[in-house]
């Protein structure tokens, strides 16, 4: 076990994972206000939007306007989940840095979120992310469904190996494994990268865990101990997935930074303005935050 203080990435997806299944639509002044308040925290990473069709993701209907009215600080990387190719295009019109295509470990759910089988998936990424590095954009891979479905329960590790190598084989550069439904615990956590990281080295790999059972801070403490050192997370615990009924926010940007610091990692965010950013978000639309850290400031 490693807990020896180090660099941690923090990729911060509240604008698209955090937004994506809210009932009311976030006009995109208040999106672009709260991504370049988010853009001065620190944080070195910001998922700002999704190039699904709006018919799936409407609360992200904006996509463009909103990658093209941010307002870009250097060194922060701005990034959009594109599903295909036609998503892929509106990306790169919209001049985003690093594009993230997605996919499920289990076949049920890869079937509900993309209508397509996962072996039906992989050509589609792989004609996407290849035109993704002819356009010089980096591509960022998303595996759902690592720890659990909503249909079929416990997935194989046999299943995130697969599907994760496959992906890196198509020149993604970092896989981001997905507890879409905030089902793991610290023990199938330990199981389930005791495994994968015999195939895949720690730096490839990040971690997205949700919060349904107030389990997110525990299992990013184990995968700090196996050596991850990326981690997604939503400001204020926004999020859930639209196709896995009854999935919670994400874990909280601000509980994550709580811990980190803790630990004397090193994260470059300023724990002031990201509860500022907070701020501006509820100001901004009535939304009701639900981080662990903001009551302890």
């Amino acid at each position: 076990m490693d807990l020896t203080p180090r660099q941690i990435r923090v990729v911060e997806v509240g604008p698209r994972d955090g937004l994506q299944n809210e009932a009311q639509f976030v006009p995109t002044q208040d999106k672009i206000a709260w991504i370049n308040q988010l853009s001065r925290t620190g944080i070195p990473y910001i998922e700002i939007t999704s190039f699904v069709h709006p018919k799936w993701i409407p609360a992200l209907a904006d996509a463009a306007e909103v990658a093209k009215g941010i307002e870009r600080v250097p060194g922060v990387t701005y990034a959009a989940l594109v599903p295909n190719v036609r998503g892929l295009e509106r990306a790169l019109e919209a001049d985003v840095d690093e594009v993230a295509v997605f996919m499920s470990a289990s076949e049920t759910h890869n079937q509900r979120n993309i209508n397509k089988s996962i072996a039906g998936t992989f050509p589609i990424l792989e004609e996407t992310a290849r035109a993704a590095l002819a356009a010089g954009k980096t591509v960022r891979g998303y595996v759902s469904t690592v720890f659990g479905c909503p249909d079929e329960g416990r997935v194989s590790v046999d299943n995130v190996i697969r599907v994760t190598q496959r992906l890196l084989e198509m020149g993604v550069r970092e896989i981001s494994l997905g507890d879409t439904i905030g089902v793991a615990h610290p023990g199938q956590v330990h199981q389930v990268l005791d495994t994968l990281l015999n195939h895949v080295p720690a730096e490839r790999l990040a971690m997205h865990f949700h919060d349904t059972y107030g389990m997110a801070i525990a299992n990013t403490l184990i995968a700090l101990e196996m050596g991850i050192s990326t981690f997604d997370s939503s400001l204020g615990g926004l999020g859930g997935c639209p196709f896995a009924p009854g999935a919670s926010g994400n874990m909280a940007t601000e509980d994550l930074l709580y811990l980190l610091d803790g630990l004397d990692m090193t994260t470059g965010i300023h724990r002031d303005q990201l509860f500022a950013s907070a701020r501006l978000l509820e100001e901004r639309t009535g939304l009701r935050l639900c981080s662990h850290g903001r009551n302890g400031k």
